[in-house]
């Protein structure tokens, strides 16, 4: 895109920002259309399980809800409770919104087609979503309220013991691809389950990973069955609590573009990302970023579908399958895929 730029006239430097800019763009506003969509597909979905209609009366089919919904937070009252630190307690929903759209730079929607090639993706992937947990923290401690600041403990042990999971997995993917970038990830996969199917999922050894990589992206994202930082019947809101119009709205569209995120790593690290199911020609016929995002849609369907179908975990139970299932298993696989790539790929 640089060039494009380039090519109009100006110099390089000017091009550059130009074209860094457009390529945010590219990315933040299809994203935020993406997130109101999502919430109301989430709502149709859960609305199915049920047997309801669900959103159906804003717009054709109810598709304007969301933005009915956006519009009337808009236009509430910001309150911000007399006792709480505000400064901080304005920040931490900015804080949240941000680190969610700053994950997505990395993130290959095609060939070549990403806003930073960076051969360490996957290591800023996994600094972007630690960083998640501070906005969360924050509104808990500013809001100067006890279940809030419950919610935040409760947020920054859940996402320190999935993290700790997630990377030991992302490290056998890593050793598979032998590359932290994720274009070479992607493209690690072409062919990889007997030359014709595009995907780490194909493997033994990778299979159970994904699916622990699945459970742990629901868990650091607090998505059902693991939304134990907003427990309604335990702690209100949770950080949320004291929130009131755009400042609560930045926490929705950040979670859900946190899922979305998930999402679209799941369909990276293990389904080929934007090559299609299967390494056919003809199939490529069809643009790489059509096919990331009907695996993203996928792996979002079975997001909402375990969040209307499971029920919340108590949190004993959360902490026991992140740190004695996930994080046991996941290191054991760290030494089964090593050895195995020792033995057959390195002699």
């Amino acid at each position: 895109m640089t060039s494009f730029f380039e090519y109009l006239g100006m110099n390089h430097d000017w091009a550059w920002f130009v074209a860094t800019i457009a390529g945010i763009l590219l990315i933040a506003l299809p994203l935020m259309l993406g997130v109101a969509m999502i919430i109301y597909v989430d709502r149709k979905i859960w609305a199915a399980m049920a047997l309801r209609r669900g959103p159906n009366v804003v717009g054709p089919f109810g598709l304007l809800q969301s933005f009915a919904d956006g519009l009337k937070v808009f236009l509430q009252e910001t309150i911000v409770p007399s006792a709480a630190n505000k400064a901080l307690f304005l920040i931490a929903p900015i804080i949240t919104f941000t680190v969610a759209l700053m994950a997505w730079a990395v993130i290959p929607f095609n060939s070549g087609a990403m806003l930073a090639d960076i051969n360490v993706g996957l290591l800023y992937i996994l600094a972007i979503s630690s960083l998640g947990v501070y906005g969360v923290v924050i509104a808990g401690w500013a809001s100067n309220s006890k279940y809030p600041f419950f919610s935040a403990m409760r947020a920054s042990a859940q996402m320190i013991s999935y993290e700790v999971s997630i990377g030991f997995i992302l490290i056998c993917v890593v050793l598979y691809a032998d590359s932290f970038n994720l274009h070479a990830i992607v493209e690690a996969q072409r062919g990889f389950g007997f030359g014709i199917v595009n995907g780490f999922f194909f493997n033994l050894l990778l299979f159970p990973m994904w699916v622990m990589f699945l459970i742990s992206g629901m868990a650091e994202t607090g998505r059902a069955p693991f939304d134990l930082t907003e427990a309604e019947s335990e702690l209100v809101a949770g950080y949320q609590t004291e929130y009131s119009s755009m400042s609560f709205a930045l926490y929705w569209l950040g979670e859900y573009a946190n899922v979305l995120l998930m999402c679209a790593l799941n369909a990276v690290l293990f389904f080929g990302g934007y090559l299609p199911p299967l390494d056919i020609p003809v199939l490529y016929l069809v643009p790489g970023f059509v096919w990331l995002l009907l695996k993203i849609l996928f792996f979002f369907f079975i997001f909402s579908w375990v969040k209307a179908t499971v029920p919340r975990y108590r949190y004993d139970q959360l902490m026991r399958l992140g740190w004695k299932v996930f994080l046991p298993v996941s290191l054991g696989f760290v030494v089964l895929v090593s050895g195995y790539l020792m033995f057959t790929r390195y002699g």
